[in-house]
C-alpha cells in the first residue's frame, strides 16, 4: 500500500476547491482515485478514477470528451420529515431546489474548466430501494428528481444503472467516459443506508433551503 507521501508525489494537481476530497492510489489500475461522499463533487482534467458508494443516492458522471474534463457528484433529496417538505417536486422546494444546485454545481465547474454544455456526456447511476421496509421510497423519488431535471435541461442521457434494490460501488474514469458498476451484497446494505440516512437528517436539520461495465 502506498504511503500518504507517495501518494502525493505520483497523484495529478487537484483542481482549486477540490483539495478537500479524500485521494488514493489504486494499484489494479495505476491510477489516482477520488473518493467522493454522500453531498460531495468532484471536477478533474486529469487521467484519474472517481469513485463513490451508491444506495438511494443518485451520482451524475459528466465529461466533455473533447476538453478533457469531468466529474461526478452523489447527492439526495431530503426525506419528508418536515411539513415543508411533503411537495418535494414542487416549483418551490427546498428538497428539489438542493438536487438542482447538486446538479448545476458540477455542471458549472465542468464548464468552468473549458467544457462546452452542447458536448456534454451524461451517465446516471444509484436510487436504489435498499431496504425491503423503506416506506417513503427515496431512491424512486430521486430518480424521479432527476429525469425531470435532465428533460428540462435538455440534457440526453448517453447510460444510465437506476432504480432496483441493491446499492452499487461506481468508479468513473472522466477521461474515457468508462464507468465500472459493483453491484453490492445485502450484508454491506445497511451500513451504506446509516451513512445516507446520517447525511439525509444533516441536511433537514440545517435546511438546505454509453458504457457501463458490471464487475465483481
Amino acid at each position: 500500500m502506498s504511503t500518504p507521501n507517495e501518494i502525493q508525489d505520483r497523484s495529478p494537481n487537484v483542481l482549486p476547491g477540490f483539495e478537500h476530497i479524500k485521494r488514493m492510489w489504486d494499484s489494479n489500475s495505476d491510477l489516482c482515485m477520488s473518493k467522493i461522499s454522500p453531498g460531495e463533487y468532484y471536477v478533474t482534467h486529469h487521467d484519474e478514477i472517481i469513485t463513490t458508494v451508491l444506495g438511494s443516492c443518485i451520482s451524475a458522471c459528466i465529461r466533455d470528451p473533447v476538453a478533457g474534463v469531468g466529474g461526478m457528484n452523489h447527492f439526495m433529496l431530503p426525506g419528508d420529515k418536515t411539513k415543508r417538505m411533503n411537495q418535494w417536486a414542487g416549483k418551490d422546494s427546498l428538497a428539489t431546489r438542493y438536487g438542482v444546485a447538486a446538479m448545476e454545481m458540477l455542471v458549472n465547474d465542468i464548464l468552468k474548466h473549458g467544457a462546452q454544455k452542447n458536448r456534454l456526456e451524461l451517465k446516471l447511476f444509484g436510487g436504489g430501494k435498499v431496504l425491503a421496509m423503506e416506506v417513503n421510497n427515496v431512491g424512486a423519488r430521486n430518480i424521479e428528481f432527476i429525469r425531470q431535471f435532465v428533460k428540462t435541461e435538455g440534457m440526453a442521457v448517453a447510460a444510465e444503472d437506476l432504480g432496483s434494490i441493491y446499492p452499487r460501488k461506481v468508479n468513473f474514469f472522466p477521461m474515457t467516459g468508462k464507468v465500472m458498476v459493483r453491484r453490492l451484497r445485502s450484508l454491506q446494505n445497511k451500513a451504506i443506508t446509516d451513512i445516507e440516512n446520517n447525511y439525509a437528517s444533516k441536511l433537514i436539520r440545517e435546511e438546505i433551503l454509453g458504457d457501463i461495465e458490471l464487475f465483481d
